[in-house]
């Protein structure tokens, strides 16, 4: 299709994505999966390059985010909660799809490790964006599940890293060239902004998508991946955002409004439904086993550390996407899955990212603080 005609139609799904976001109240990430879902199995439309591109900043970008709205003091404060909770929401799922995979359905040890890795994450982007929207952003109880979903998405890459390690010469240009930006970001970032921000121009803006893009470059050159490092310049920064909170919500309007859309919506038009036809039992229990195995781990750990919440953050931790969908690639890039097998994973990890999402929301959806409460109806009334 026509890339003018193709953007036109893809925009316009954005829109009316949003539209129903509103109207039935749930996370727009939810509508935009399932909008890509429809576009890629009955509308006939496909991924294009500009399109993955988009995607692909769009991850970052979120990742980006969500690890600027961890609070450090919380973190610190709640280090064992969360290592806990992400490490088990990690384990747990881990060696159950591998078991599954291996000894029930019968695939290769390589194929069942690669479903180990997809089958066990926990989507940031995902969470965050329905943290963003429901306004639990500033909780306590929404700080700890981010900070547990990057431990489980931490220990997700090292095991892709540790399982099939691929090296090349620029390996460590990535990993060093990540963590001087990281630690001259730190440093000099929050002097730039002071200087520059303010401006209709946002040159501030400019310099952090930069250096987005040269984390992603860096990543490129080293085989690697960007979303831990640039998870770990989003805390690094996270000070600085509190007291720059007009920049956040700038960033928060070009995320949500044009750039993440795509990154959900491509996350959607990778599932084939005919596929999943074709092996639905095998789907049905691949889907089972996630969720079951990360309520074992999350619930009873959430049930003793957040207790008014243990179902809500059992629920988000379940959710899948980014590193589920990378994992899935990377194997089948690589010839550890076949075709068939990749399409079963990544309509696994889709339907992870709606179904729990959806009954979190409807059902156990904490009801904000008055504090925030307030916020929001200042946000509105300072509205044009």
């Amino acid at each position: 299709m026509d890339t003018i005609y193709a953007a036109t139609c893809i925009t316009l799904l954005v829109f009316i994505a949003s539209v129903f976001s509103v109207e039935l109240a749930l996370s727009a990430a939810i509508i935009e999966i399932a909008v890509g879902v429809i576009a890629g199995n009955f509308l006939g439309l496909e991924s294009a390059p500009w399109m993955d591109f988009l995607a692909g900043f769009g991850g970052i970008l979120l990742t980006f985010l969500a690890g600027a709205e961890v609070d450090p003091k919380i973190m610190r404060e709640k280090f064992k909660e969360s290592l806990l909770i992400g490490g088990m929401s990690f384990i747990i799922p881990y060696f159950a799809a591998i078991a599954c995979c291996r000894w029930g359905a019968g695939w290769t040890w390589n194929a069942s490790l690669i479903a180990g890795c997809a089958l066990s994450t926990t989507s940031l982007a995902v969470v965050y964006a329905v943290l963003v929207e429901t306004g639990l952003t500033n909780t306590e109880i929404g700080k700890i599940i981010m900070a547990a979903t990057f431990v489980t998405d931490f220990g997700v890459a090292m095991a892709l890293s540790l399982t099939f390690a691929e090296y090349n010469r620029y390996t460590l240009l990535f990993i060093l060239g990540s963590a001087l930006l990281i630690v001259a970001a730190a440093r000099w970032l929050p002097g730039v902004f002071l200087r520059y921000g303010k401006r209709v121009i946002e040159p501030e803006i400019k310099l952090l998508f930069f250096l987005l893009f040269c984390f992603m470059a860096l990543a490129r050159l080293g085989k690697g991946h960007a979303v831990l490092p640039v998870f770990i310049l989003g805390l690094c920064l996270a000070a600085m955002f509190r007291e720059h909170q007009e920049l956040q919500k700038k960033l928060r309007v070009v995320a949500f409004a044009m750039v993440t859309p795509f990154f959900f919506i491509k996350g959607g038009m990778s599932v084939s439904l005919g596929a999943i036809l074709a092996q639905w039992p095998l789907f049905l229990i691949l889907f089972g086993v996630k969720v079951a195995s990360k309520f074992a781990g999350v619930w009873p750990l959430a049930r003793r550390y957040v207790s008014d919440h243990a179902e809500y953050a059992t629920l988000l931790m379940s959710t899948g996407l980014t590193f589920g969908t990378i994992s899935s690639l990377y194997g089948h890039q690589a010839g550890y899955i076949d075709k068939g097998q990749f399409s079963i994973l990544v309509a696994v990890v889709i339907g992870t990212a709606i179904v729990p999402t959806f009954i979190a929301q409807r059902w156990f959806s904490p009801a904000l603080p008055e504090a925030e409460v307030e916020e929001l109806l200042a946000r509105e009334e300072e509205s044009p």
